[in-house]
């Protein structure tokens, strides 16, 4: 796990634990450093949870290690900085889907009334950017959030799950946001709070990598840093004064790397 604290030690922080993507065979925490650096300019503490890769892991192995960050920064974050109350869970593309799968598993088991060394009442919110589900038929109904959440039998699971915002571009043909809609109805129809906000011609990295690159105004940032803020008057108002984030990559190297990213 890689932590990214704020410089500005003043009273226990926000913490977003991400869950960076990678297909399931190149995950690595560091994919998560840009997103860890901005939000902690911002008075946020970011924890970057590494996961073990396919072939070295299984889903249910990724699902496992995730549980276990997510635990670690339940039960310990106050040691650096981070307030145990204010915890949300974030995730990338297969990042996505994993920490969605720890969410609902964590769910599914307080609702069966196993014992547990974290809870999903710690967590805030669920930000899922651009993610999907694991297909295959041998695990496809343990690993689709979207099949679980329609089960009778975690009906009463749902009802413990945290808000949740799912974010995804219209142009992403490596996971078509028709995932995140279908998610959003499938949460919906059993009771939990669940939104999707569609980003128009937006591809699967755009919103991640491409746009927090050009510097300037981010709309996805700017909500995910506006639900995290919301009730503190003081934060609000430094987001709102805070200048504008310096372009990073030149524009044409930007929409070259669109053309020839196999995302």
């Amino acid at each position: 796990m890689d932590l990214y604290l704020p410089t500005n030690t003043n009273g226990p922080k926000p913490v977003v634990v991400f869950v960076t993507g990678g297909a399931w065979i190149i995950g690595y925490k560091a994919w998560g450093s840009l997103l860890g650096l901005q939000l902690a300019e911002r008075d946020i503490i970011v924890a970057c949870v590494d996961y073990r890769n396919f072939p070295q892991g299984t889903i249910s192995d990724m699902v496992k290690d995730v549980s276990q960050g997510v635990s670690f920064v339940c039960n310990l974050i106050d040691r650096f900085g981070g307030d145990p109350n204010r915890i949300y869970l974030m995730g990338q593309s297969a990042g996505a889907h994993i920490s969605a799968c720890v969410l609902l598993e964590q769910a599914i088991k307080e609702s069966r009334g196993e014992i547990t060394t974290w809870s999903v009442s710690q967590i805030k919110a669920y930000f899922g950017l651009s993610g999907g589900i694991m297909e295959g038929e041998g695990s496809f109904e343990q690993f689709s959030p979207e099949v679980r959440i329609k089960d009778p039998r975690n009906r009463e699971a749902a009802s413990l799950l945290p808000p949740i915002k799912l974010f995804h571009g219209t142009s992403d043909y490596s996971i078509p946001s028709d995932a995140s809609i279908n998610l959003v109805e499938a949460l919906k129809g059993v009771g939990a709070e669940a939104e999707v906000i569609l980003y128009e011609g937006k591809s699967h990295t755009d919103l991640f990598l491409q746009d927090p690159l050009r510097g300037g105004k981010d709309d996805l940032f700017d909500h995910v840093v506006s639900v995290i803020h919301a009730g503190d008057e003081e934060a609000l108002a430094k987001d709102a004064s805070a200048p504008p984030r310096k372009r990073l990559v030149p524009e044409i190297l930007l929409r070259l790397a669109r053309h020839i990213s196999p995302f």
